[in-house]
């Protein structure tokens, strides 16, 4: 992908029109296309940048599609121009939690303080790598520096108060 898309990660791809009406069938990887904010635009490259496109309807199809109407695509032609390419969100509006946090962003972690399940401090959260179906936190104390996967299924706790977030931090890692 361009420069211009370093800020965007692909959640899906466009694979075929759908009718006559610029419907088309999107297949979803590394995300449930439930989680999808259909309040938020999703991005289509044209000629190397990102252009917005807001969801006017969504039908789920299966585990990993959907069938999905996108403002400004109202024909067939234009379905078949977007078919074969990739769907892409803002790497800030990638991260999620269940838990009521959904204003939180990766970007918003660093500068936060790491603890492990044991309630013990790892270090400060330095930056992050959002490297595609594996985003990684840089954690550093000290001189010495890791990287831990942030996956949902890790994250113990998060205070945003206390600017704190306690992970399972898998074996071998630190």
């Amino acid at each position: 992908m361009s420069g211009a898309s370093s800020d965007f990660l692909q959640i899906a791809r466009v694979l075929k029109s759908n009718g006559t009406e610029g419907e088309v069938l999107v297949g979803f990887r590394d995300m449930d296309p439930e989680d999808l904010n259909l309040k938020e635009p999703v991005f289509i490259e044209f000629d190397g940048l990102p252009v917005p496109f807001f969801i006017e309807s969504f039908n789920r199809r299966g585990t990993s599609r959907a069938l999905m109407k996108l403002t400004g695509i109202k024909t067939l032609q234009d379905a078949e121009e977007i078919a074969g390419r990739p769907v892409l969100a803002p790497r800030s509006s990638i991260l999620d939690y269940e838990d009521g946090d959904e204003g939180l962003t990766v970007e918003d972690l660093v500068g936060w303080t790491l603890l492990d399940e044991a309630g013990s401090e790892v270090g400060s959260i330095t930056g992050y790598e959002d490297i595609p179906g594996n985003p990684c936190l840089y954690v550093g104390s000290g001189t010495a520096q890791a990287m831990v996967p942030l996956h949902e299924d890790l994250i113990i706790s998060i205070d945003e108060e206390e600017r704190k977030i306690s992970m399972i931090i898998p074996e071998g890692l630190l």
